[in-house]
C-alpha cells in the first residue's frame, strides 16, 4: 500500500481509504444502532402491542441476524463484497423504515427478519461478517488486532451518542435514523475498490474445506461463551438494580454511558496489549478476571459495590472482542475469513436468547444467581480457549 493511500484516524493507526470508508459505514450504522437500543423496545410498548407479539419480535431480530449471517457465509463471496454490502444497507433503511411507521405485527417480523436491524450497539451480524473479512485486506501491515480495536472503538462511541440522543426524545419517527444512516452510508459501500473483494473464491459458495475443524471448536467456543452472556444482558442488569438496589432510571443511565466509555478505553488497550503478548491471552487473560467481577456482582451488599464491580468488569470484559475478531481472520485461510466470521457470528445469536430464557427461570429464586452463573460459565469458556488455542498461535 503506497504513502498517498495511507491517512490516520483520530492518530490511532495508519489506514487506507477503503478502511475509512468500512469505518465510515461503521460509524453510521452504530449511531442508529443505539438509536434503537433505547427507542425499538420502548415503541413498540408505546404502541400496545401484547407481551407476545413483542417477544415474537425480539426472537426475530436475534433469529434473522443469525440467518442473515449464515447466507453472508455461504454466499457473501460468490455475490460479491462490495454488493453484498449495499443490498444490506437497502434492507436496513427498508426495515428501519417499517419499524419507524408500522405497528402491524407480520411487517415488523418481516423487517426483523433481514437480520439488518439491530439494537446492539456493537453488533456482531451480517454488516460485521463482511467488514472482519474486508478490513485486513484494507490495512497494509497494521496488526489485525489493533485494526478491530478502531473498528469497535468506532462503533462504541457512536453508538453511545445514538443511545444519548434517544433519551431526548420518546417519538417513533426518530427511528427513521435507519434509513438516513443507511443512505448516507451506501455511497461509502458502494466506493470501496475492489481489493475489498477474495478474488480466489468469486465462484464460490462460502464452504469451509482447510479451516472447517477450526471454525467449528471456534463457533463451539463463542456459542458457549454468548450462552453465559445471555443470562445477563443489559436490560436484566438494570432489572436488578431496580429490584434489588432500588437504583434510579437516572443513575442507570449514567451507569450505562459510563460502561460505554469503558468499552471504548478497553478496545484500545486490547489492541495495544495483543502486540505484547499474543492474542489468545489477551483474550484470555482480560475475560477471565472479568468473569469473577461479574460473579461478585451476585453478592455486592449494595448499590455503589454493586455499580463499581460492573464497571471495572466492563473495562476488562470486552477487551477481548477486537481481538476476537482479529483471531478469527488470522486462523483461518484468507479465503475462508467470510465464511469463517459469518458462522461463528452466527452461533453467538442463536446461543443468546437460551442463556436470557434460563436466566428468567432461575432468577426467580435468586436475582444475583444469573451473574454467579454467568460468571461460571464464561470461565470455563476462557479456560477451555487457552487449553485449545494457547499454542496455535504466537
Amino acid at each position: 500500500m503506497s504513502d498517498p493511500q495511507r491517512s490516520r484516524l483520530g492518530g490511532l493507526i495508519p489506514h487506507s481509504v477503503d478502511a475509512r470508508r468500512i469505518f465510515a459505514v461503521q460509524a453510521l450504522r452504530a449511531f442508529a444502532y443505539g438509536l434503537g437500543s433505547v427507542l425499538v423496545g420502548y415503541t413498540l410498548a408505546r404502541r400496545g402491542l401484547s407481551g407476545a407479539a413483542v417477544g415474537a419480535i425480539v426472537a426475530s431480530l436475534g433469529a434473522g441476524i443469525a440467518l442473515a449471517s449464515v447466507v453472508i457465509a455461504r454466499y457473501g463471496d460468490r455475490i460479491g463484497r462490495r454488493r453484498t454490502y449495499a443490498t444490506l444497507l437497502i434492507l436496513m433503511a427498508a426495515s428501519g423504515t417499517v419499524f419507524a411507521l408500522s405497528s402491524w405485527v407480520p411487517a415488523l417480523l418481516l423487517a426483523a427478519l433481514t437480520g439488518s436491524v439491530s439494537a446492539d450497539v456493537v453488533e456482531s451480524g451480517p454488516f460485521t461478517s463482511l467488514e472482519q473479512a474486508m478490513l485486513p485486506r484494507t490495512a497494509g501491515d497494521t496488526p489485525p488486532a489493533r485494526l478491530f480495536a478502531t473498528y469497535n472503538t468506532v462503533a462504541t462511541i457512536t453508538g453511545s451518542l445514538g443511545a444519548l440522543a434517544a433519551a431526548g426524545t420518546g417519538s417513533a419517527h426518530w427511528l427513521l435514523a435507519y434509513p438516513v444512516a443507511a443512505g448516507l452510508a451506501l455511497p461509502f459501500a458502494l466506493g470501496l475498490s475492489p481489493a475489498v473483494e477474495e478474488p480466489a473464491v468469486a465462484k464460490a459458495r462460502g464452504q469451509l474445506n482447510r479451516s472447517r475443524s477450526v471454525v467449528r471448536q471456534l463457533a463451539a467456543l463463542f456459542a458457549l461463551d454468548s450462552f453465559g452472556g445471555g443470562f445477563v444482558p443489559q436490560t436484566f442488569i438494570a432489572y436488578l438494580l431496580v429490584r434489588k438496589f432500588q437504583a434510579s432510571h437516572e443513575s442507570i443511565g449514567v451507569l450505562f454511558f459510563g460502561v460505554g466509555v469503558l468499552q471504548a478505553i478497553s478496545f484500545q488497550l486490547a489492541g495495544r496489549l495483543a502486540g505484547c503478548i499474543g492474542l489468545v491471552r489477551t483474550m484470555v487473560f482480560s475475560h477471565l478476571p472479568s468473569n469473577v467481577l461479574l460473579a461478585g456482582v451476585a453478592f455486592a451488599p449494595n448499590l455503589t459495590v454493586a455499580i463499581v464491580l460492573l464497571l471495572l468488569r466492563h473495562l476488562l470484559s470486552q477487551m477481548d472482542v477486537p481481538v476476537r475478531q482479529a483471531l478469527v481472520i488470522t486462523v483461518v485461510e484468507p479465503d475462508e475469513r467470510t465464511a469463517a466470521a459469518g458462522y461463528t457470528n452466527a452461533t453467538r445469536y442463536v446461543a443468546r436468547p437460551i442463556g436470557s430464557l434460563v436466566a428468567g427461570a432461575v432468577s426467580g429464586g435468586s436475582l444475583g444467581a444469573p451473574f454467579a452463573i454467568a460468571g461460571v460459565i464464561k470461565s470455563v469458556y476462557d479456560l477451555a480457549f487457552y487449553g485449545l488455542f494457547r499454542r496455535r498461535l504466537p
